[in-house]
């Protein structure tokens, strides 16, 4: 069991709260039927997920409405554009474009970054 704490504390539009974010998602994702998704880090302009599949999960197509990167930060995921698709592999980034309809699955278990803003 991991312990989570839920203290809050704001300074300067940060909001910091003090969870073991990647642990969360890891265990959520044992018995999950879809990536799951957590924001790691939220500022004024800007906010970090972390985005956890298993083999074979899919983030169905989608848009973003802000200019968005992907890194992987391990396993493997396809990225589709359109057409376009893009094996993105431990530690590789995709620059998304905004209002683009995109797609991302997992070859294999993965953690992903989706920087956003």
């Amino acid at each position: 069991m991991i312990a989570v704490k839920f203290n809050k504390i704001k300074s300067n539009h940060i909001i910091i709260t003090n969870k073991m974010t990647i642990k969360e998602v890891l265990e959520q994702l044992q018995t999950a039927t879809h990536p799951i998704a957590k924001v790691l880090h939220k500022g004024e302009n800007c906010k970090v997920l972390i985005i956890g599949f298993k083999k074979g999960m899919k983030l169905k197509e989608h848009k973003a409405h802000l200019q968005s990167k992907l890194t992987v930060i391990s396993g493997t995921v396809i990225y589709k554009q359109g057409e376009q698709e893009s094996e993105l592999k431990k530690f590789d980034e995709k620059d998304i474009p905004i209002n683009i309809t995109h797609a991302v699955e997992a070859l294999e278990d993965s953690l992903c970054l989706l920087t956003q803003g």
